[in-house]
């Protein structure tokens, strides 16, 4: 007995000490940060974000009765609905065109995957080149379509929508990749089944290729519920919140109180009540999308 409680022990200290390297990295990145919001959250703070004050709860209260901050927040939550799925039904439709057993389709599925290696700073430079109202080619195609130019970035009405195409485009390698991944796992005996027994490609698209990778789209939505509410530089870079407020979502709206007011209690406060919220979102899509997944 004794022998074996030390090897148990043994085999315990190598684990933690594989464990090390990743527990230390995550302490400095992930743990302390979190617990210092928590503590900065309490407090007033000074311009470097020192604690001065205990302040309790108030930063959360008048957070959550703040217009702005609700403003970005209903921001965010159109930001999704923009983004998620118009990221996966387009990163789907690519990935349906790619799974074809055609000569040269490996060039096609590089191309529909190259923006995993886009940063969002360049991603986003390019298409500021491309929203620029004078020179810019979108509006250059509607000129030659003979409709009106957009300024596209200083609308209210046009700039959030073309952020999150933008956002979409920045993400629609990784979207592409994993429903290309699923997709190659559909067995090939089920389509050609399918297809003896006389249904169609969108038969068989409908009823077995969609209900097999549900698994995958159930993680795309998720993975990209989290991301849209995490999303700073494309918002940063081409509109900088606005114009009048447009684009200012939540991410952009606690850096704004942490950066440029200087407001770290505020900041951390809002920064926990995100955290909340995205938890409430992904464990309302566990509740009431993971039904809907059939699982292998």
């Amino acid at each position: 007995m004794g022998a074996s409680r030390w090897r148990r022990w043994v085999t315990l200290g190598e684990g933690l000490l594989y464990l090390t390297p990743s527990l230390g990295l995550l302490s400095v990145f992930v743990f302390y940060p979190a617990i210092r919001s928590i503590y900065l959250s309490l407090y007033l703070t000074d311009s470097l974000g020192r604690p001065k004050l205990f302040h309790g709860l108030t930063n959360f209260t008048d957070s959550l009765t703040d217009a702005s901050f609700l403003h970005s927040l209903w921001t965010s939550v159109l930001f999704v609905l923009y983004t998620v799925p118009g990221g996966i039904i387009v990163g789907l439709l690519l990935a349906l065109l790619a799974d074809r057993p055609l000569r040269g389709i490996r060039f096609f599925q590089t191309l529909f995957s190259s923006t995993m290696g886009v940063s969002v700073a360049t991603g986003s430079l390019i298409w500021a080149m491309m929203y620029n109202p004078i020179s810019g080619v979108l509006n250059y195609f509607l000129n030659v379509l003979h409709l009106p130019k957009v300024a596209w970035l200083t609308q209210p009405a046009w700039a959030l929508p073309a952020v999150a195409l933008v956002s979409i485009w920045i993400g629609l390698g990784f979207n592409f990749v994993l429903m290309l991944s699923g997709l190659q796992n559909v067995p090939q005996e089920l389509r050609e089944a399918a297809r003896v027994d006389g249904a169609n490609g969108w038969h068989q698209t409908r009823h077995i290729v969609l209900p097999l990778i549900s698994p995958t789209l159930f993680f795309a939505a998720v993975v990209g519920v989290i991301r849209a509410f995490q999303t700073f530089g494309e918002v940063d870079i081409l509109t900088s919140g606005g114009p009048s407020q447009a684009t200012n979502i939540v991410v952009y709206q606690i850096y704004q109180r942490a950066f440029i007011d200087f407001n770290f209690g505020t900041a951390s406060a809002q920064a926990l009540i995100l955290f909340v919220i995205i938890m409430l979102f992904t464990f309302l899509q566990f509740r009431l999308g993971e039904r809907r997944v059939h699982y292998q």
